[in-house]
């Protein structure tokens, strides 16, 4: 057995479904970044941590890794690829450090694809772009005070 410290169910909310959410483009933030090795040995990858920050999945956690520091030259270029779009995406073109691009609004492609080994669904993100922003209406000065009909 082991000690559970008082916990009680009725103060905490019970963990959610992580079901893969639909494809589509979310709203989201990078909220952690940590380089970690590959499973060989023979280089490392940056995974990032985006939390969907509105809409029906707010709070939705999806990770991507970017193989950076990868043997095979295709898959590092594809992830500096990916890098770069991230940066164009947040505004901040040079960074010294993963951290400038934390909490930084973003759009993200999120598609569903299958797990080759359990042939699960599971989410990946496939895109990066700025944050949406409404088109801002103008009025014409010219045609303020005109019906629309007479213009």
């Amino acid at each position: 057995m082991s000690n559970l410290n008082g916990f009680n169910a009725n103060n905490v909310e019970p963990a959610a479904d992580f079901d893969p959410i639909p494809a589509a483009k979310y709203l989201a933030v990078i909220t952690n970044s940590e380089f970690k090795p590959t499973k060989n040995g023979s280089g490392n990858y940056l995974e990032l941590t985006f939390q969907v920050i509105e809409g029906q999945y707010k709070n939705r956690l999806l990770w991507a890794r970017l193989n950076l520091d990868h043997q095979n030259e295709t898959t590092a270029k594809i992830s500096r690829g990916q890098l770069s779009a991230i940066c164009k995406a947040v505004g901040v073109l040079t960074p010294k450090d993963s951290a400038e691009l934390h909490n930084l609004p973003l759009m993200i492609n999120v598609k569903l694809k299958k797990r080759n080994d359990t042939g699960e669904l599971v989410n990946e993100i496939k895109g990066y772009s700025a944050k949406e922003t409404a088109p801002i209406q103008t009025i014409n000065p010219a045609a303020k005070g005109v019906a629309p009909w007479k213009r």
